[in-house]
This record gives C-alpha cells, sequence and structure tokens, in this order.
C-alpha cells in the first residue's frame, strides 16, 4: 500500500504583550487578507523557529526583541489550520515595555494593540494560540 506524503511547512507566531493588549497585523495578502493575525511567518533555511520569531516581528512591526527575551508556548500543527496546506507553526510569547511602539511593515498592511480579553475572530487558529500564551502563564487571556 502506497503512503501518502505532503509537503509541510515550517513556521513561527509571536504573541507580543504590552499592558493588557496584544499587538496584532492587519494581514496585506491572502489568505485571511484584511484579518487580524499574530505576527509570525516562515522559519528560513538554517533558522530556529525562535530566530524566525523575532525576525518575524522586527519585519513586521518594528518591534525588537531579543531571542532569549521569547519563551515557547508551544507547537501547533493541526490539519487544516491554514487553507494553504499543512503549516506546522511554533509560537513564542513575550512581554514588552508599555512604551512600546510599533508601526506596519513587511506584509502587514496595519498593526493594532487589541486587548487581550477582546482579540475577536483571528485569522488561521490565533485565537487558540493567545488562549495558549494565557494557559500557559495563568492569565486570562
Amino acid at each position: 500500500m502506497a503512503e501518502a506524503f505532503e509537503t509541510i511547512r515550517y513556521t513561527a507566531d509571536v504573541v507580543c504583550i504590552r499592558g493588557g493588549a496584544v499587538l496584532l497585523i492587519e494581514r496585506g495578502y491572502p489568505p485571511h487578507k484584511g484579518r487580524l493575525a499574530l505576527p509570525g511567518g516562515h522559519v528560513d533555511p538554517g533558522e530556529t523557529s525562535r530566530a524566525a520569531a523575532v525576525r518575524e516581528l522586527l519585519e513586521e512591526t518594528g518591534v525588537r526583541v531579543d531571542a532569549d527575551d521569547v519563551e515557547l508556548i508551544g507547537v501547533f500543527d493541526a490539519p487544516g489550520r491554514d487553507p494553504r496546506g499543512r503549516y506546522v507553526t511554533v509560537a513564542y510569547l513575550v512581554i514588552v515595555a508599555d512604551d512600546t511602539t510599533a508601526q506596519a511593515a513587511d506584509d502587514a498592511a496595519a498593526i493594532h494593540w487589541v486587548p487581550l480579553d477582546d482579540t475577536g475572530l483571528l485569522a488561521f487558529d490565533h485565537e487558540e494560540i493567545v488562549a495558549a500564551a494565557g494557559c500557559r502563564y495563568n492569565a486570562p487571556f
């Protein structure tokens, strides 16, 4: 019996918290164009997911953090989490200073600091990632 193989893409996402708000980007491209999502993207060849998370946060929002300051939330690999195919993401949490500013760049059409307890419907499975960040750190978000 022949086995079915699928291409698996490797990504990293960041839950960036300032005060009681999470930093979200407005997606500039499909899928989910115009919807809010966590900053994140593909892990480049030779790069760790942690390094990719830090790089993607900087590229999409201008927020610079040290790789030592991001903490692992978990791995999200449910089939169907991304309409483009099989994507496995490693999600990280970083807490930034209350005076941290962000600006949309790269493939982010806009950025928003959104209250953690009122993110609304996010792209992909990003509500689940935000909730896991709250469970991991015993916070109600």
